[in-house]
């Protein structure tokens, strides 16, 4: 016997939610430079980070830069950090590890990504030689971000681009980690720079 149709109104049929454009940016530097307070300042979600605290046993093993006094945890994997952008678009930030024993997984975390923004301190200028000479290296777009710790920019951008031995393809430029808005015209400059190299490749 067939079934009678029933009155009943049936649910309306939602669309299917279209998966996100993920972009992944890494932000590199050397140890104690902001690389986790930067990722902090700008996620939509609590960054997940790999902190540990540092300890007497990493004497003569991690250099410390001479920063101690204000940094007590050093990252030993990643940080992890993401933005829902308009148009369905994600940016993933992975927060490279600063210490020199960790440069092995690098090569994991910059897989797939379209630039770097690499943090510099110009109190240390030689914390972030290896990050600025593995990204040249890769032919990885990056943005060099000199951070203004306490908001005093304590030298000109083209004396830290001469001191690094940048290209002057290389953009430069001032950022502060800890203000949202300073880190979003960051990673708005890894994008545009990484936009240009492919339309020139």
């Amino acid at each position: 016997m067939a079934s009678q149709p029933s009155d009943a109104p049936t649910a309306p049929v939602s669309a299917p939610v279209a998966a996100p454009t993920v972009v992944k940016i890494v932000i590199a530097g050397g140890f104690a430079v902001g690389k986790t307070t930067f990722i902090g300042s700008i996620s939509d979600i609590d960054p997940l980070n790999t902190e540990a605290a540092m300890t007497e046993h990493s004497v003569g093993v991690d250099d410390a830069g001479g920063v101690t006094d204000r940094k007590t945890t050093t990252t030993v994997a990643m940080d992890f950090g993401r933005i829902a952008l308009p148009g369905s678009l994600w940016l993933y930030l992975f927060g490279t590890p600063g210490q020199d024993r960790f440069l092995f997984m690098w090569d994991d975390l910059v897989r797939g990504a379209i630039g770097a923004a690499v943090l510099v301190d110009t109190e240390r200028l030689d914390q972030c030689f290896p990050a600025v000479d593995y990204f040249e290296g890769k032919g990885i777009p990056f943005v060099v971000c000199v951070n203004c710790f306490d908001g005093v920019a304590r030298h000109q951008l083209e004396d830290v681009r001469e001191a690094l031995g940048l290209s002057p393809e290389t953009p430069i430029m001032y950022t502060d980690a800890r203000e949202k808005a300073a880190t979003k015209q960051a990673l708005i400059a890894v994008v545009q720079l990484a936009m240009k190299r492919l339309k020139n490749d």
